[in-house]
């Protein structure tokens, strides 16, 4: 047997499964709006799907525009508001323990 399909784990300590050695603050930044950018169109896909739904079920017509508007906006920069503080934590936590 080869141990070539054996995973490997970086060392050090790890927060929510973020590993704290090698963690910059791009990558923060980045993991931060990805987050921000599919919970936006995500939270916007279901509102559409809800929007549909309720003007194929006979209720006066709502326009698909509210659900960017309401919902995908409103749930990305929620979900940026809390990643940006969460990720900064993360890096500066990193650069503290070196």
């Amino acid at each position: 047997m080869t141990e070539s399909a054996k995973t490997q784990r970086p060392g050090g300590e790890t927060v929510l499964g973020f590993p704290l050695k090698g963690f910059g603050l791009f990558s923060g930044l980045l993991l931060a709006f990805a987050a921000a950018f599919f919970t936006f169109f995500a939270s916007t896909t279901l509102a559409i799907f809800g929007l549909l739904a309720w003007n194929l079920s006979g209720h006066p017509a709502v326009n698909y525009a509210n659900s960017y508007l309401y919902v995908g906006f409103p749930a990305g920069v929620l979900v940026l508001v809390v990643a940006l503080p969460v990720f900064f934590a993360l890096w500066l936590r990193a650069k503290v323990r070196k």
